[in-house]
């Protein structure tokens, strides 16, 4: 006990440690954070109105340098659990945002896809964001949007598969003295014919004898095309006169493409020449036995699908149809898978009259 009535003296209690402040990042790193970001976004913007791969591979290097660069920063300044748990966050957001919620509107496990190509034009844009909405009953789909439908026996359809080479036809203009002198262009005055041209057979061919694979009879297949004759405008300012696939015959029945159809979006088989998703107007159906096989065709493209060895696709296989589409926004997806490759096509558009 303590002398005169008077307590010890309390010890002190020891200092509690200050939490460490996150440090912030200095001026240097951030005047190099923004000059990172303003060349990204020149390069993109470059890409875009230019369609030089130069542009859109800086962008894909300056992409992953900005990702590498944002990931140190905050390591550095606010530790690697935290970073991890801001990105974790930042996905789970970014995917209801981007996916789950449009999904759930749009009636689809694929609400958006990007245009890749310019076989669209001048509807859709290579680099356009599109929205899809789901095709639950294709039926009901057709008949709702007034598509042609032709029914077809199942033999007649599985002897088309057993012959699809005879299927894969282009219009050409040629020369009338020597059919094996073929032109992408037509002009009325040099002496020309237009004609159907079989692809494999040109493939499989040299010039010289590019006479063989010209097609003078179709009767035998069960589609059969149909040409007319279109200005085809180049950004180079060059006009020319091209012939395009403008109508078909199946079992009697014409059906002439019509370019308030809707846009559907569809994924390819192993068997198709053109991979991925291919984005195009859809322009008749054939049902056999109640399978329904879409017969689709882009608007800057002088054939159908089917012409340039993409079979039909079954309903199955459709993702959806375009409902909305966005300008330039898909571009970014386009520079992150490597897509920035000249495409061809997109410096020229069909114009119909």
């Amino acid at each position: 006990m303590a002398k005169n009535g008077k307590s010890r003296k309390e010890a002190t209690p020891a200092k509690q440690e200050k939490p460490e402040k996150e440090k912030k990042p200095s001026k240097k790193t951030s005047i190099l954070s923004y000059a990172l970001y303003l060349v990204l976004i020149l390069s993109i913007i470059g890409y875009i109105f230019s369609g030089n791969s130069l542009f859109g591979a800086l962008a894909f290097i300056l992409v992953i340098l900005a990702i590498a660069f944002e990931f140190g920063d905050s390591f550095r300044t606010i530790g690697v659990k935290k970073t991890l748990a801001e990105v974790a966050l930042a996905i789970i957001l970014a995917v209801a945002l981007i996916w789950l919620i449009p999904s759930l509107v749009l009636h689809t496990s694929s609400p958006i896809d990007v245009v890749a190509s310019c076989s669209m034009l001048p509807v859709l844009h290579r680099g356009d964001l599109v929205a899809l909405h789901s095709i639950s009953n294709m039926s009901a789909f057709l008949k709702a949007k007034r598509i042609p439908i032709v029914n077809v026996s199942k033999a007649a359809y599985d002897g088309m598969l057993a012959n699809m080479q005879s299927e894969f036809l282009e219009p050409f203009a040629y020369s009338t003295a020597n059919p094996s002198k073929i032109y992408t262009s037509y002009n009325a005055l040099a002496n020309q014919s237009i004609g159907f041209y079989n692809l494999r057979c040109i493939a499989s061919l040299s010039s010289p004898r590019y006479g063989e694979c010209l097609v003078k009879n179709q009767s035998s297949n069960l589609i059969q095309y149909h040409y007319s004759l279109a200005s085809q405008e180049s950004s180079n300012g060059i006009n020319s006169t091209i012939p395009y696939v403008s109508s078909i015959t199946i079992d009697n029945h014409t059906i002439v493409e019509n370019y308030s159809n809707p846009i559907i979006v569809y994924k390819t088989t192993r068997y198709d020449y053109f991979t991925g998703d291919i984005i195009h107007r859809l322009v008749a159906a054939l049902n056999v036995s109640g399978s329904y096989y879409t017969l689709t065709k882009g608007d800057n493209n002088p054939v159908f699908d089917m012409e340039a060895l993409n079979y039909p696709s079954n309903s199955s296989n459709v993702v959806g149809y375009v409902v909305s589409d966005v300008r330039y926004l898909g571009f970014l997806s386009l520079i992150i898978r490597g897509q920035i490759a000249p495409v061809a096509g997109c410096n020229q558009t069909i114009i119909r009259n």
